[in-house]
């Protein structure tokens, strides 16, 4: 017996020694990590400067706005997430007052020189303010601007003319700190619906002064925020690398399913209670090409496919259901309208396609209904898309899916004959009309070099071949283009632009003069059509709203702006070993809530 007894000791020790080498130690506690990919690459990771869906999606997982919606609930509803409370919202919605939970601290960086560092109400004070500043060229800056913060407006305007630097320090009333806790936002009209815009932490995350102060122009490779999780590493293009923040306040689990979504009801029932975020790392790989991206996520080299490929789409989805070999493999798929709109802007300034005489806008009309809307629904996105009737998208209030307009008709006849009538003809017999004053007709479209943006592009060709326009392509990566678009220099763009909210005010926005170049990349303004937007925004929700939402969209129509193709229907993928994986259209990350069985990864994924 005594032998037998040392016998087990020495295993037991052995075992033990085993257990305590690195290899086996890393093997136990095996990092949770989430792998997926963008179609496009990231631009940076500054909240002020931030504009593309990429960026902010990466943005959001870092900082975090006082509000946030929740994750499962529907119909959608926010909740406070920095905040002790809701803000207390004025009877007139001209006051909104916040206050800040105490405890909550930003993640190590060396500009805090070695200390933690608590949120403040005066950190969203001054990274709110930080939009207002002409150095870092805010493309979200509009949505204050159109709230007309107290002073703010007038405080930029000065800054502008005097070219000084920005006063941060002085205080003004739209936007103040009262006490160590609490801020204020006084807006000069009603605004019902500001909260909503607070609710995004990729745009209204707080951002400590010091960290701006020690990185300055290198802000965008340096976001520090309070949020599950910080960079940590990036290779621009490439790969971007999430770690969970050690400073994370002390969150769990706590969503709600709805009684009718069995998805979110097993996500909520294999997580709640967990504490967030339950993945250690999340890595973010830019793989531009639709082909790759979808082998990766076949191969479990990815554990979420984001928005199966068009390409793919018949076999992955026949008939919009999960195929039997993917059902067969207990993949997740999550189907659901985008809230956004895919759209081609005119620049309204550029001496070919801009301009609001009738000539012009014929034009402009005659493009749009030369576009076969249906044939690219079908054959390029594979049938993952409704057509547009006007900018505002589903899922958002405003949206009426009985309101129908001329955006989506597809008519070369008409388009042709608006074309002759205005002086758009072929007058030396090439082939090509020329414009009226018989200088050659040649329009020019930004594009990228991805699969679904050459379909694309080809569509638009063949479109504009029928006509007898000559169209050509500029190539560019997508971050090129979208500086070139925010200064105005592209004569047009197809691109997708997505609410942040279930509010359909951010789709008007895209032709609201104020808005030039930053949401109005058309830079597209209209007196009548300005008019409309500032009422609305004032108004509660109701019939009064929805009559002047929809004479704006009218107006957007007549003089087109804009040729808007389609609202988008995505499909996920998540693999087997991805746990409680969803989507929430207005909630740009999504990564704290999941979770990964990485005892099944290793079985059947790679």
């Amino acid at each position: 017996m005594s032998m037998m007894r040392r016998g087990l000791t020495q295993a037991l020790l052995s075992l033990l020694t085993l257990a305590c080498t690195p290899a086996f130690a890393a093997d136990a506690a095996a990092p949770k990590v989430l792998r997926y990919s963008f179609r496009v690459a990231e631009t940076g990771f500054d909240p002020a400067q931030i504009s593309d869906l990429y960026s902010r999606t990466v943005a959001a997982a870092i900082f975090d706005a006082p509000l946030e919606f929740e994750f499962l609930a529907r119909p959608f509803r926010f909740r406070a997430s920095t905040l002790t409370e809701l803000p207390e919202v004025s009877a007139d919605y001209r006051t909104f007052t916040f206050h800040v939970k105490p405890g909550i601290y930003f993640a190590d960086d060396p500009a805090f020189k070695g200390r933690k560092r608590e949120l403040v109400a005066a950190d969203y004070v001054y990274s709110w303010k930080r939009h207002y500043d002409p150095r870092w060229k805010s493309n979200n800056l509009y949505i204050l601007e159109k709230a007309n913060l107290l002073g703010m407006n007038e405080l930029r305007a000065e800054i502008l003319a005097s070219k000084k630097p920005f006063d941060y320090d002085r205080e003004v009333p739209g936007l103040r700190t009262l006490d160590k806790y609490t801020f204020q936002v006084k807006t000069a009209d009603p605004v019902p619906r500001l909260l909503y815009e607070f609710t995004d932490g990729s745009v209204w995350g707080a951002v400590a002064r010091e960290v701006v102060e020690m990185y300055g122009d290198k802000m965008m490779e340096h976001p520090v925020g309070t949020g599950p999780f910080r960079l940590a590493s990036w290779r621009r293009s490439s790969l971007t690398v999430l770690e969970k923040n050690p400073n994370f306040r002390e969150m769990v689990y706590a969503e709600e399913a709805p009684a009718d979504d069995p998805i979110a009801q097993a996500a909520v029932a294999a997580n709640k209670g967990k504490r967030l975020p339950i993945v250690d790392r999340v890595e973010i790989s830019i793989i531009e090409q639709n082909q790759p991206r979808w082998l990766a996520y076949l191969n479990g080299e990815h554990d979420v496919l984001w928005e199966v490929p068009p390409e793919v789409a018949n076999i992955a989805l026949p008939n919009n259901q999960l195929a039997p070999n993917l059902r067969k493999k207990h993949m997740t798929m999550v189907r659901y309208p985008r809230a956004d709109v895919s759209y081609t802007y005119f620049n309204m300034e550029d001496a070919v396609v801009g301009g609001y005489t009738p000539e012009k806008v014929a034009l402009r009309r005659a493009l749009s209904l030369a576009m076969d809307i249906d044939k690219e629904i079908r054959l390029v996105r594979r049938s993952q898309a409704i057509p547009s009737q006007g900018p505002i998208a589903p899922s958002t209030w405003g949206y009426d899916p009985n309101f129908k307009t001329e955006m989506s008709d597809y008519d070369p006849a008409r388009a042709k004959a608006l074309l002759d009538m205005y002086g758009y003809v072929d007058r030396d017999g090439d082939g090509w009309r020329e414009l009226p004053d018989g200088s050659p007709l040649r329009l020019v479209q930004a594009t990228q070099t991805d699969s679904l943006s050459r379909e694309l592009a080809e569509q638009w060709k063949k479109n504009m071949d029928a006509i007898g326009v000559r169209m050509d392509f500029r190539m560019a990566q997508w971050p090129e283009n979208l500086k070139q678009a925010s200064a105005g220099k592209l004569q047009m763009w197809q691109v997708n632009w997505s609410a942040g909210a279930p509010d359909g005010e951010t789709f008007l926005s895209l032709g609201y003069g104020p808005s030039k170049g930053q949401s109005n990349k058309s830079r597209f303004d209209l007196p009548a059509y300005n008019k409309l937007f500032e009422l609305q925004k004032k108004l509660p929700d109701g019939p009064e709203r929805q009559a002047a939402m929809d004479e704006a969209q009218r107006i957007f129509v007549a003089y087109m702006p804009q040729k808007l193709h389609a609202h988008r229907i995505w499909t996920d993928l998540a693999q087997p070993w991805v746990i409680g994986y969803h989507r929430n259209v207005f909630l740009r990350e999504f990564f704290k809530y999941v979770d990964i069985d990485t005892d099944m990864q290793k079985r059947l994924g790679k």
